[in-house]
C-alpha cells in the first residue's frame, strides 16, 4: 500500500522555521548581503557556524548514530525555504544536502564516508560534490557518468569547501580542498559563488568503487534537485509578500497602486502559482523523506514547475516595484539573479520534463 503524501508542516518544522528565520533576520539582512557581494567573499562571517552548528541544520539528514540530528528531508526543506526567502549565501544545499546524501549512500559499512559525515553534521567541515552545478540527477550524468576528467567548471560553493567529493573512473574520492586548484568564476548570482575545480589526477581517500560511486552521486543530485524546489518556493513566497506590501503602500492618483485591477490580477495569478509550487516542493521533500519509489518523478515535477514560478515571482517583484526595483540598492535583483541561476541548477526545467516523459513512458511527439 502506498503511503499518503503529507504536504502539511509539523510543529517541529514550524519551530525550526522560526529559529532559522530569526537567525537570518538578525545576521543576514538584505543590506548585509548587498554589502557582502561588493567584496570577494559573499559569505557572512560566522553565519554558517550559527546555522549549521548551533541550530544543528547541517546534520538534519544524518542519522543520530553517525553524529547527526536524525531528521529528514522535510526539515531540511524548511531550512532551504528560509534560505531562499533571504537569498542567503551559504553552502547548505551543496554540503548539507548534496554532499551529505552522496555520503549517506556509502556510510552503511562505516569507513571513511561515515567519518566524513560526522564532520559535516557537526559543521567542522564543508564538502562539495565536484560536478557542474547544472548537472541533473537523471542518467546519463554529464561528463561520462559524473566522472571528473580534468578541471570541472561551474562547481557551486567550491570556495567554501574543505573537501571535494570527486568521481573518477575507479570510484569516488574525498580530496582535501588544499590539494585541489580552485579558480573562482564571476557568476550571475553573486550570492552563490561558482568556480573551476581541478582536483588533480591522484590523491584523496577512496570512498567507493565505480558502480557504487555513480549510484551515490545520483542519490546526492536527486536530493539536491528535490530540495532546491523548496529554496525556489521560499524565494517566490518572499517576492510575492514584498510585492503585495509595496503595492499597498505606494500611492498613485491618490490611491494604492495595488488597488488597480490589472495589478490585482497579476498578483492573484502569482499567488496561485506559489500555492502550486508549495504543493510540488512539499511533495518532493516528503517523497525523499519517506524513500518513495516515485521520488524521481516527484522531484522532476517539482523542479519543472518551481523553477519557472521562482523566476516569474522575481520578475514581477522587480517590475511591480517600479523604478526602485531596478536599482542596485533594492534587494529585488538578488532574488531575480538567484531565481535565474536556480533555473538551470541541477537540471533545467526542460531536462526534468524529459525525465518525466521517460519515467511515465510518454515519448515526445516526433
Amino acid at each position: 500500500m502506498t503511503a499518503q503524501t503529507d504536504l502539511l508542516y509539523s510543529e517541529t518544522e514550524d519551530d525550526l522555521r522560526a529559529a532559522v528565520r530569526a537567525l537570518l533576520a538578525d545576521r543576514a539582512g538584505h543590506q548585509v548581503l548587498l554589502d557582502r557581494i561588493e567584496t570577494d567573499d559573499p559569505y557572512v562571517p560566522g553565519l554558517w557556524k550559527s546555522l549549521a552548528g548551533d541550530i544543528g541544520a547541517a546534520g538534519l539528514l544524518v542519522p543520530e548514530e553517525l553524529g547527526g540530528q536524525g531528521a529528514s528531508h522535510r526539515e531540511a526543506a524548511v531550512v532551504l525555504e528560509e534560505l531562499g526567502r533571504a537569498v542567503t549565501p551559504l553552502p547548505y544545499l551543496t554540503s548539507a544536502v548534496v554532499a551529505t546524501e552522496t555520503l549517506l549512500a556509502l556510510a552503511g559499512e562505516g569507513g571513511p564516508a561515515a567519518g566524513l559525515l560526522a564532520e559535516l553534521a557537526s559543521s567542522e567541515r564543508v564538502a562539495v560534490l565536484a560536478v557542474p552545478f547544472s548537472t541533473a540527477p537523471h542518467p546519463p550524468l554529464a561528463g561520462g557518468g559524473g566522472v571528473a576528467e580534468g578541471p570541472v567548471r561551474g562547481v557551486a560553493d567550491a570556495v567554501a569547501a574543505d573537501v571535494f567529493l570527486v568521481a573518477r573512473p575507479d570510484g569516488l574520492y574525498a580530496v582535501p580542498a588544499a590539494d585541489a586548484v580552485v579558480t573562482p568564476l564571476t557568476p550571475l548570482d553573486l550570492t552563490r559563488p561558482l568556480a573551476v575545480v581541478d582536483p588533480g589526477g591522484a590523491g584523496g581517500t577512496r570512498l567507493a568503487d565505480g558502480d557504487a560511486a555513480r549510484a551515490a552521486v545520483r542519490r546526492g543530485l536527486l536530493a539536491g534537485a528535490g530540495l532546491l524546489a523548496s529554496e525556489q518556493l521560499g524565494l517566490a513566497e518572499r517576492c510575492l509578500e514584498e510585492t503585495v506590501g509595496y503595492t499597498r503602500e505606494r500611492h498613485q492618483f491618490n490611491r494604492p497602486v495595488g488597488s488597480f485591477q490589472a495589478l490585482k490580477h497579476r498578483m492573484a495569478q502569482l499567488w496561485l502559482d506559489v500555492v502550486g509550487a508549495r504543493a510540488a516542493a512539499r511533495a518532493a521533500a516528503d517523497a525523499l523523506a519517506t524513500g518513495s519509489p516515485d521520488a524521481p518523478l516527484t522531484v522532476a515535477v517539482a523542479q519543472a514547475y518551481c523553477s519557472k514560478v521562482a523566476v516569474r515571482a522575481a520578475e514581477e517583484c522587480v517590475q511591480l516595484h517600479g523604478g526602485i526595483g531596478m536599482t542596485w540598492e533594492h534587494p529585488a535583483h538578488l532574488a531575480l539573479k538567484r531565481a535565474k541561476s536556480d533555473q538551470i541548477a541541477l537540471g533545467s526545467a526542460g531536462r526534468h520534463q524529459d525525465a518525466i516523459a521517460a519515467l511515465m513512458d510518454l515519448p515526445a511527439p516526433r
